[in-house]
């Protein structure tokens, strides 16, 4: 076999002539630098789909605006009945708002409008719980279940490339996460979670923190950014804390209601302990430089009367229903800062928008809130843009004592308007949070601008409404207070797991 010629003997196929070593040299030295090229091209083209922040949104459930030890407004004292030494810690990292509102005063149809970035009202869900009879008005029917054509957070995100879990309490049916954007998730679940799950899991706080660590893990290792959403069982099954953490409280109260409120305080330190643990799982994964995490609540604490400085409670669109909890930290925001603008739930979905950078055209057009990134980078000087500049709350319903009724805030007026008799409040909120002095006959023209606006929006939107039920009797008893919260669930063991099929009973409860 005749031998082969030499590497410096081949001849080009264009030119039949030997390829001098030095040129030769050249052109090798030329494709590696073309291959180098594309792969540094291709390696910012991945940086810059990189760059884009990690999303972490915490929800506690039921958790006040003076539910933590941590203060909520720089003249407001913190709270001395419960110890969250991580939220203070966060707190210190980040910004915390003062006047930010959850989108209703019950959870579900808190839930749906943050997911959708609409109200309650437009939504047409404003209560959890069954409706109420035997009053003076009818409640409204309303929607139950997430419509399978509703944009979520979720989808939006997974669109634009991210990974996106949510653990926790989903609450708002529609066939669960997973039919609604989520690749990671704990399935439909309601309220039977929370009692599901005991000590050393108290209402599954520990494995929704381990599982949200090892989903940033995966995302990291994929190379995809994430958005996880804690939707936190806690408060709902304080009887469920940890016994060394109940035991803590019980030695500082009394029996009685004074009890129960330990367990309240107890499942809010355990809580707290989750909510350290994710903080500590980001840390370790080397990501809180691109990392934002936000934490708040679905509605107020308690129910009816007046919660510690605010009135009202859950149940009610008075402050105390309504006005929750809300620090952010991450890239950019200055460490120790506040913002005193009004926020509200539905203000998240184009927030995470825009840090994802979705499309506009992506972004469902009734979509009614507005991006927080100014307020986050700029506190008090930035601005968000809403298509309204009013902010509405809707509760058409009976619940906790309260007759239905909607509130709207303009500014730092707030009016509520009470929709048995038509009678409406007046409130300055900025000297005033509180609502203890009605304005309304000392500023008539106010409270009839803002009732007119309140009005027109809930025509606008096509809220449902609560109607005189002509069989009312006035002088009939009234009817048995209806239970709160799920029912505990049977075939449990101890030890944090559950046993058996799980049923969601209580997924209509709140």
């Amino acid at each position: 076999m005749p031998s082969q010629p030499s590497q410096s003997s081949r001849t080009t196929a264009e030119h039949g002539r030997p390829i001098p070593s030095m040129e030769r040299i050249k052109m090798a030295m030329s494709d590696v630098l073309l291959a180098l090229g594309v792969v540094l091209a291709l390696a910012g083209d991945g940086a810059a789909a990189d760059d884009r922040p990690n999303i972490i949104l915490m929800i506690a459930d039921d958790q006040g605006w003076d539910g933590l030890s941590v203060a909520m407004a720089p003249d407001v004292a913190a709270s001395t009945e419960f110890h969250t030494p991580r939220l203070e810690a966060f707190a210190g990292q980040g910004m915390r708002f003062s006047n930010a509102y959850a989108p209703a005063p019950v959870c579900s149809p808190s839930r749906i409008s943050i997911q959708c970035g609409r109200t309650p009202a437009a939504l047409h869900w404003t209560k959890a719980a069954p409706a109420e009879a035997g009053h003076r008005m009818i409640e409204p029917k309303i929607t139950r279940s997430i419509p399978r054509e509703s944009v979520t957070i979720g989808e939006l995100l997974r669109g634009a490339g991210y990974a996106t879990a949510h653990y926790g309490k989903w609450h708002i049916g529609g066939g669960g996460p997973g039919e609604h954007g989520y690749d990671d998730h704990d399935g439909d679940t309601g309220n039977e979670q929370a009692f599901a799950f005991t000590d050393p899991n108290p209402v599954d706080l520990f494995g929704m923190a381990k599982r949200t660590e090892d989903f940033m893990r995966r995302a990291e290792e994929a190379g995809k950014p994430f958005y996880v959403q804690l939707s936190w069982n806690a408060l709902h099954a304080p009887g469920n804390a940890l016994e060394k953490t109940k035991a803590k409280y019980a030695a500082r109260a009394g029996d009685g209601d004074r009890g129960k409120r330990a367990e309240v305080a107890a499942i809010t330190e355990d809580l707290d302990t989750a909510v350290g643990m994710v903080l500590d799982a980001v840390d370790r994964l080397g990501l809180a430089g691109t990392t934002y995490v936000i934490y708040t609540s679905d509605n107020g604490a308690g129910g009816g009367g007046r919660r510690g400085s605010l009135s009202g409670g859950k149940g009610s669109v008075w402050e105390g229903g309504i006005r929750v909890p809300f620090i952010v930290r991450g890239p950019g925001i200055a460490a120790g800062s506040w913002c005193h603008l009004p926020i509200v739930g539905w203000d998240l979905l184009p927030t995470f928008a825009e840090w994802a950078e979705v499309d506009d055209a992506r972004i469902p057009r009734e979509v009614e809130g507005g991006s927080l990134v100014d307020l986050f980078a700029r506190g008090d000087e930035g601005d968000v843009v809403r298509k309204r500049y009013e902010i509405v709350f809707h509760f058409p319903h009976y619940q906790s004592g309260h007759t239905p009724h909607a509130a709207i805030r303009i500014g730092n007026l707030k009016v509520i308007e009470f929709f048995e008799d038509s009678s409406v409040k007046l409130f300055d909120l900025a000297v005033d949070p509180g609502e203890r002095h009605d304005l309304a006959a000392e500023r008539p023209k106010d409270a009839e601008l803002l009732r007119r606006r309140l009005d027109s929006y809930l025509v606008n939107v096509d809220a449902q409404m609560p109607t005189l039920d002509p069989a009312f009797d006035p002088a009939a008893p009234p009817p048995p207070a209806k239970p709160r919260g799920g029912r505990k669930q049977e075939g449990l063991k101890q030890g944090g797991k559950k046993q058996g099929s799980m049923k969601n009973q209580a997924r209509n409860n709140e």
